[in-house]
């Protein structure tokens, strides 16, 4: 037998499973429409945060900083999907995958360090300078 031949796996477990999936969802979907509370108060329809009424409009304009923050925190977040994985397979990889990894902590640290430095993570309103600061 040729070990560079791969066989072959059947499919029609994953077709069952799929089918079994498409079926419960759609009976959970039917069931809560015909046995769901259905009621149409007056305040059916509005939005409330933990029941408290609210006041003012829903569209809000956020700094841009938010959205900085939000794709850093997306990119260091994705990282960590690395940093698993190679915590699973760090014994196969060994000391070559350690020092490629420390590597690439290293990077990820200078990178944060280096956000830190340039303000790219202050959020919040800017910091008032004050005469102390202009004696130093």
């Amino acid at each position: 037998m040729d070990p560079l031949q791969t066989t072959a796996q059947p499919v029609w477990p994953l077709a069952v499973y799929a089918a079994v999936v498409i079926l419960l969802v759609t009976v959970q979907i039917l069931l809560s429409h015909f046995v769901g509370e259905r009621h149409r108060d007056r305040a059916t329809g509005t939005p409330y945060e933990s029941g408290i009424v609210s006041t003012g409009s829903a569209r809000l304009r956020f700094s841009s900083t938010f959205y900085l923050i939000a794709v850093i925190f997306v990119v260091f977040d994705l990282e960590t999907v690395y940093l698993i994985a190679w915590s699973i397979a760090v014994r196969e990889l060994g000391w070559a995958g350690y020092l490629k990894m420390l590597v690439f902590v290293g990077i990820l640290s200078l990178t944060l360090v280096y956000l830190w430095r340039i303000g790219a993570l202050n959020a919040g309103p800017p910091k008032r300078e004050t005469i102390e600061d202009h004696d130093n």
